[in-house]
């Protein structure tokens, strides 16, 4: 079982998708704990990137359509929102 940690702001760090099946255990910030599968903390990568995507002005795949000044240099997420309570 892999535990993460939520921070101040109400972000876990997850820089890669986690194998589907995996259980995964996130501390929140509150002091209560829940247990979810990688399969669902992947989705809810996959929506921080494609909001991170759809705000610095980047396609579907990453590439930058603006000025390469206007881009975030690494063009991927490294944290993710979460909540207490969110569904499994």
């Amino acid at each position: 079982m892999i535990t993460l940690h939520q921070d101040a702001q109400g972000f876990i760090r997850m820089n890669r998708h986690f194998p589907s099946k995996t259980a995964i255990q996130i501390l929140f910030t509150d002091g209560s704990t829940g247990q979810y599968t990688g399969a669902r903390l992947n989705e809810l990568y996959d929506e921080a990137l494609a909001t991170f995507r759809a705000e610095n002005r980047l396609d579907a795949k990453g590439f930058s359509r603006a000025p390469a000044k206007t881009v975030h240099p690494t063009n991927r997420v490294e944290f993710v929102p979460v909540s207490a309570g969110m569904a499994p």
